[in-house]
């Protein structure tokens, strides 16, 4: 799976990723407690600097805090994409995978390989402006992935 790179992030007088502190203001303004669990998801979440599995990241905030159940893990995803600060995204026929928000894209995913590469948005609107156009339809795209075969991949003709 293709990673995003990791860019250096500021960080808060506690030594927390401000994006980490951002995000859990959020969640205390909507009235949900600022917990161990939460702050280590988050960290994992933008650590991470791609596509994660919730399996994925039970496993890294587990190193952690090996009392945070797996549940934990996905009510706190349900909460972040509320927030619309994650995405979730079926990769061909994996679990679904988080990723950040923030990075609108889309994804093409080979059938042979699992390589998957991002396609920004704004390659993908004349398509949608047509399937809008034409059938009225308003496509969710952010949720699946486009399948097919890479370049690398395809047989000769």
């Amino acid at each position: 799976m293709a990673v995003e790179q990791n860019q250096a992030r500021p960080l808060d007088s506690a030594g927390t990723d401000a994006r980490v502190a951002e995000v859990l203001d959020q969640l205390a303004k909507r009235g949900m407690r600022r917990t161990a669990a939460r702050q280590a998801i988050l960290e994992a979440l933008f650590a991470s600097g791609g596509h994660i599995s919730a399996e994925e990241l039970a496993t890294e905030v587990q190193q952690r805090f090996p009392t945070v159940n797996v549940s934990t893990i996905y009510r706190t995803l349900e909460v972040l994409q509320d927030l619309q600060v994650i995405d979730h995204v079926h990769l061909a026929h994996g679990p679904a995978v988080f990723h950040l928000a923030e990075h609108d894209h889309q994804h093409l995913v080979c059938e042979r390989c699992a390589r998957v590469q991002e396609v920004p948005s704004s390659k993908m609107l004349p398509f949608l402006r047509m399937l809008e156009k034409e059938f009225g339809y308003e496509l969710a795209r952010r949720h699946f992935a486009l399948v097919g075969l890479c370049q690398s991949c395809q047989e000769p003709s």
